[in-house]
């Protein structure tokens, strides 16, 4: 069931991640994303405030979208998890192999600025 849900992600380069503010309000962010076994990974900072919200509210819905965050598709309901980045540098793999050297250059802006990273997992 998962996997029917998560095919309208392939071949695409970004999905609308929407967390929820502690009054309700959904939030929309799009993000780059790999997939690997039916969950979807994104790096982000750390002090994010996407990161806060999902701290306080794990519910999340996410959609493929285009750069600017516009739906592609349907959205889908899911439950999010925090992981540090040390613990999950093999998703840092799998995104600079999927977005080549465009996210090549923002590692070295992000290492001259010292960002931190966490990953969200997404499950559906």
């Amino acid at each position: 069931m998962t996997e029917n849900k998560l095919t309208q992600f392939t071949k695409q380069q970004y999905l609308n991640l929407e967390t929820y503010r502690k009054n309700g309000q959904g939030v929309q962010t799009p993000l780059w994303f790999v997939e690997v076994q039916g969950v979807l990974y994104m790096r982000t900072p750390a002090a994010s405030a996407k990161v806060r919200r999902i701290r306080n509210n794990a519910q999340v819905r996410v959609v493929p979208s285009d750069m600017r965050g516009n739906p592609i598709g349907g959205w889908i309901d899911g439950v999010a998890q925090l992981i540090p980045a040390a613990e999950a540098e093999w998703v840092n793999r799998l995104v600079k192999r999927k977005y080549g050297l465009l996210k090549r250059l923002i590692d070295v802006r992000s290492r001259l600025r010292g960002t931190e990273y966490v990953v969200i997992a997404v499950r559906v």
